[in-house]
C-alpha cells in the first residue's frame, strides 16, 4: 500500500535548546501519559513538526527514555531538507526522523508532540488538524498540542483524546513573570484569538491576573509562594484547577477544557 502523502502546511521551524522543555517535564510526569507508554505494545511518541533542527526532538526521547526506557520516538517533518539535517542524530529504533504531517506517516503512536505547528493556521482549521491526528492514534492515545514562545518561559497546550479536548495547560517561569495573562500571547490556536470579552479563557485569565494581583504580599517569600498563594484563592473561587502543589510550584496551572472552551 502506499504510503499517504504529508498533510500540512510548512512552518516557520524556529526551534531552539530547552525551548520546550515545560511540555517535556509535564510529559515525564503526568500519570496518564506514563500509564499510556508502561502498558503500550509500541511505546512510539511522535514529535510533529519538529523545526529546522532536530535538537528538540532528541532533547524529548533523552527526557523520555530516563522514565520509560522502552520508549521509542519519531520526530516528523514536511520539509524532507529538515529532515536530511536531523538525521545525524537519529538513533534507531530509539530516536529517527522521518518526512510526514498529520497523517503521522502511516505510524499509530500513543502520544503525539505538536508544538508551534497550529499556529500559522486559520482557527476554523484547527479541529479538522486536531481529528486527522487523533483520527491515526494508538487506541487511548493522546494528543498535546500548544504553543510557546521562543526560548521556552511561556507555553501553554492543549491535550486531546478521540473524545475531544481534555484539559489546558499554563506553564510560565515564575521569575519573570509580569502577570499571568502574559501567556495570552502564547495560547493554543484555538483560545489565542478567544481572549476577549465574554469569552471563558478572558476571564479565566482575568481572575488568575487578580488572583495575582492579591498575592502580591506572598511575593515577600518569592515569586513561587505568590504563585501559589494565587492558585490557592482561583480554587477558593470555585475554579476546578486540577494536579496538585508539585505541580503548581513549577508555575503549572491546568484546567478543564470545559471551563476555557470558545462559546
Amino acid at each position: 500500500m502506499a504510503r499517504e502523502k504529508p498533510l500540512g502546511n510548512p512552518t516557520r521551524g524556529t526551534t531552539n535548546p530547552n525551548r520546550l522543555r515545560r511540555v517535556d517535564r509535564w510529559l515525564t510526569a503526568s500519570p496518564r501519559v506514563s500509564t499510556l507508554l508502561r502498558h503500550a505494545e509500541d511505546p512510539l511518541v511522535v514529535d510533529l513538526g519538529y523545526g529546522a533542527y532536530g535538537v528538540t526532538t532528541v532533547e524529548l526521547a533523552a527526557r523520555l527514555r530516563a522514565v520509560h526506557p522502552r520508549v521509542r520516538v519519531l520526530g516528523l517533518e514536511l520539509d524532507p531538507e529538515r529532515v536530511a539535517a536531523a538525521l545525524p542524530a537519529a538513533d534507531p529504533p530509539w530516536l529517527d526522523f522521518r518526512q510526514g504531517g498529520f497523517e503521522l506517516a502511516g505510524t499509530r503512536p500513543v502520544v503525539v508532540r505538536a508544538f508551534n505547528v497550529l499556529r500559522q493556521y486559520a482557527e476554523e482549521e484547527v479541529p479538522g488538524a486536531w481529528k486527522l491526528v487523533l483520527d491515526r492514534l494508538a487506541p487511548g492515545g493522546l494528543l498535546v498540542e500548544g504553543t510557546c514562545d521562543e526560548i521556552g518561559r511561556l507555553c501553554s497546550w492543549v491535550t486531546l483524546s478521540a473524545d475531544g479536548p481534555l484539559t489546558l495547560t499554563l506553564s510560565v517561569r515564575l521569575g519573570s513573570l509580569d502577570r499571568p495573562s502574559t501567556v495570552a500571547e502564547r495560547l493554543p490556536k484555538a483560545l489565542i484569538h478567544r481572549n476577549v470579552p465574554g469569552e471563558p479563557v478572558h476571564d479565566f485569565l482575568s481572575l488568575v491576573d487578580g488572583c495575582w494581583a492579591a498575592a502580591a504580599p506572598h511575593g515577600a517569600f518569592g515569586a513561587r509562594f505568590r504563585w501559589l498563594e494565587t492558585v490557592r484563592m482561583l480554587r477558593a473561587r470555585g475554579w476546578p484547577v486540577l494536579d496538585g502543589p508539585k505541580r503548581w510550584r513549577l508555575g503549572e496551572l491546568t484546567v478543564p477544557w470545559h471551563t476555557v472552551a470558545p462559546r
